[in-house]
Formats: structure tokens, sequence, C-alpha cells
């Protein structure tokens, strides 16, 4: 009898167990269709920029896949150095900068891989794509004349290569040489009229001035509201941060000035892009191909564009209301490599004609 008792106490400890492990075998098949399984990896994020709607995306990200994304932040030629010293033991595995000519860079040092798939390839057009596949274009932003509303009347402007122009001396504010928008924009020239004819329009700029260039994108903004001059270079997503500040007189400061898109009958605005690509040797390279099409998807070019005021890469998303309402642009038609090819010369020409 008791043996009989013991076999039946087994044979139930057994049915019960084998019936936990099936419940646990069917909740870890559940969890991995629905993606709530426990973390997958990781990816190392190199980044230059520096906006919350970016960290918000990468939140977003690792609740979606289970994937941790590790941010390491600074600027992109000191992010670029970073991995060349560290070499092959880098943990890099994603290098992202706010302008195309650093990529290029990065590409030319041999510190990224050719990463591609049907996904980016249908999310960002070519033009916003590196010809190799080592870096995928993110957001856009156009380079742009912003001008006080009052002393100047859109009809005024037509070109970047009208500022030089006897009636904006002493008018044009616009930030130093250092910066890479003001870099890349003289690129953008080198490449479309040729270096004589972007260093014309240095000089021209440089006699201009309303001051020693000096501060950022927005600084110029509150210069024309200061009354020190009346147009200035700017690129448009920090004018639309401008209008939409927790600063009021940085809102105050946005109102009173107009945006205009030059050249619209002619060559096209400049624009430059944000983007990424995977570094060479990394770790987690199909976690990092994971968030940049992550990145480049609807959901997330949506949130660029109404957070950060930044245009979206891919067709499918549009702009902003705010974008929308400074109207449709002609943009540059050359390929965003050439800002990076020309860099080198635009930085000479700077020094040539005294921009510091």
């Amino acid at each position: 009898m008791k043996r009989s008792m013991i076999f039946l106490v087994v044979a139930m400890m057994l049915v019960l167990s084998a019936c936990s492990s099936a419940n646990n075998t069917n909740t870890k098949n559940e969890a991995a269709k629905t993606g709530s399984e426990v973390k997958t990896g990781e990816v190392n994020l190199y980044t230059s920029r520096h906006y919350d709607v970016d960290n918000e995306l990468y939140k977003k990200f690792e609740e979606e896949t289970g994937i941790k994304v590790n941010v390491i932040k600074g600027e992109a030629d000191e992010l670029i150095e970073r991995i060349k010293r560290e070499g092959t033991a880098t943990k890099a595995d994603i290098l992202l900068t706010a302008d195309v000519g650093r990529l290029f860079r990065a590409k030319e040092d041999g510190l990224l891989q050719e990463v591609s798939s049907d996904i980016l390839s249908k999310q960002v057009p070519s033009n916003y794509r590196d010809t190799d596949d080592m870096w995928v274009g993110l957001t856009k932003r156009a380079r742009v004349l912003v001008y006080n509303k009052d002393k100047v009347k859109p009809e005024d402007l037509s070109t970047y290569e009208a500022l030089t122009e006897d009636q904006w001396k002493g008018r044009v504010l616009v930030r130093s040489s250092e910066s890479v928008y003001n870099q890349s924009l003289l690129a953008s020239f080198i490449e479309i009229n040729g270096e004589e004819k972007a260093k014309e329009w240095a000089q021209g700029i440089v006699n201009n001035f309303a001051r020693n260039p000096e501060g950022g994108d927005r600084d110029q903004a509150k210069a024309i509201a200061a009354g020190i001059g009346d147009i200035a270079i700017m690129n448009t997503y920090y004018f639309g941060q401008m209008l939409n500040s927790q600063e009021p007189e940085e809102v105050k400061v946005a109102e009173n000035l107009g945006v205009f898109f030059p050249n619209q009958e002619t060559t096209g605005a400049h624009v430059n892009i944000s983007g990424a690509g995977v570094v060479k040797g990394s770790k987690n390279a199909e976690n990092a191909l994971k968030l940049l099409e992550f990145l480049t998807a609807e959901e997330a070019q949506a949130k660029f564009a109404s957070a950060n005021y930044e245009y979206p890469v891919n067709n499918n998303v549009e702009p902003s209301e705010l974008l929308k309402s400074w109207g449709e642009f002609k943009e540059q038609d050359i390929p965003l490599s050439t800002l990076g090819e020309n860099n080198a010369k635009a930085i000479m020409i700077f020094n040539e004609v005294g921009w510091k």
C-alpha cells in the first residue's frame, strides 16, 4: 500500500513538472512572438546630436525590440578621433553626426562599413544615402535667410550670391567659419560654381558683415532683434526651435523674423543632413542596422519633424505644419558627398578671405 502511494506521488510530480515545462516553453514562444522577451542585446551609439527627441526615440526602440541603446555624446570630430584611437577595441557600433561632411571623413578614414537592407532602400531615397552604402541620412535641414520683417521685404531677397551686393553692407549676420554648417554651405558653392566664384562669394559676405562672426545660429537671430544686423544665414530647424522655445524672449525674437529660401529660380537652397553609419568591426552590427531602420521608419521620421522641426528623409512622411507654413522649396541638386570632398578647400578659402 505504501509503495503504491509512493509511486502515485512520484507520477503526479512528473506530470506537474511536464506541464510546468510546457507552460514555460509556451510563455517563451509567446514572448518571442510579441517582442516582449527579455533583452536581446545592445547597440553602442556615438552621436554628436543633443536633442530630447533623439532620447525619446531610443527609449521607444528599446521598448519595441529589447535592444539596449548605449549613448555616448561628443563633438563629431572628437568622436571620429576616439574611434580611431580605440581601433579594433572600439565599442562603437554607430557613428551619428549632424553634418554629412563628417560622415564623409569617417568613410575616407576607413571607419565605416557597408550596411544596407531592402528596408533602408525603401525608406530613404538614394540621394540621402552614400553611393557605397557607408552611411544613411536620418533628417535634413535647409540653410536659409532669416530677416527682420520691419526692415527687409521678401521681394528684396533672391539668392545667396545677392547678399554680397552693396545694399547689404553692414547688414549680414552669420556664425564663424569654424561652423561645419558654413563649411558645407561653401563646399556646395565650390561644387556648383567653382572655387573662384565660391571665393568671391565668401569675400563678399565678409565685406558685408554686420559684426565679426560669433555665437550659433540662434545668436544671429537675436542679433537681428538687437538691431545689429538685418539678415542672417540660419538652419531651418533652429528657427523652428526658437518659435517653440520655452523661453518667451526667444519666441518674441523669432516672431518678428521671416524665412526665405534662396536660389529658387537657380540652383536651389542648400540642404544638409544628420546621418549615421555603422562602424567597421561593430560587435552589434545587426542591432545597429535595426536601429537605423527604426529611425528612418515613418513613426520616427514624423517625430523628428514635429518635435525638432527637421525635414523627413522618408518621402512617405510629410513635414510638420510649421515647416509646411514656410512653403515648399527647391534643393541643390548635388551629391551630398561633395560637401565632404570640398571641405578642405572651403576651410582654405575662409582663411584666405579672413572669415574668422
